[in-house]
């Protein structure tokens, strides 16, 4: 345990100390690159502004509006006959969307059910197995100017789903 302290605490300090060795020894200008990175880099993310705003306000939207929770009380009968359960539902729907409004949801449902209770296990495990698939493809497809990304949208979906039916039977199987 006390190797993979030592191991954490220098492995990143003595992968860039590494790296400017290495660029010095090479006779390259490490720290023009560093600046012109930096530069790329604020010009990413002012091009990135308008789909994280676009982002932002349909996510308040649809949780501001009560449209998932009207969503989640239509669907609630067959969500009991399949074994899901219904207050998971939101971070289900959410989870793919955005991994900020997933988290506020997680920590909603471990606020109120507890954190060791079996919705706030699950909550957590479904974080952790999914992936925001929708502010992927339009953040980061969008920036670099990908149009076509049906392929892209379907496996990310599906590996969504297969993420949340997973969580549910290892959560259920390990914590009941």
């Amino acid at each position: 345990m006390q190797a993979i302290t030592i191991i954490s605490t220098w492995l990143i300090p003595l992968l860039i100390v590494g790296i400017l060795l290495t660029a010095t020894y090479k006779k390259i200008p490490s720290y023009e690159l560093f600046v012109e990175g930096g530069k790329e880099g604020v010009k990413m993310a002012v091009s990135l502004l308008p789909f994280l705003v676009g982002m932002m306000v349909s996510i308040a939207i649809l949780r501001s509006s009560g449209a998932l929770d009207a969503f989640v009380n239509i669907i609630q009968p067959f969500l009991e006959k399949v074994g899901f359960p219904a207050e998971i539902m939101p971070l289900a729907l959410i989870r793919p969307i955005s991994g900020t409004a997933a988290l506020s949801v997680t920590a909603e449902i471990i606020q109120t059910y507890g954190p060791d209770s079996f919705l706030g296990r699950l909550a957590s495990t479904m974080q952790g197995s999914t992936d925001t698939t929708l502010y992927i493809l339009t953040v980061y497809f969008g920036a670099v100017g990908i149009k076509k990304m049906g392929d892209a949208l379907k496996v990310g979906l599906i590996a969504d789903l297969i993420g949340i039916i997973i969580s549910v039977i290892v959560v259920s199987w390990i914590f009941s």
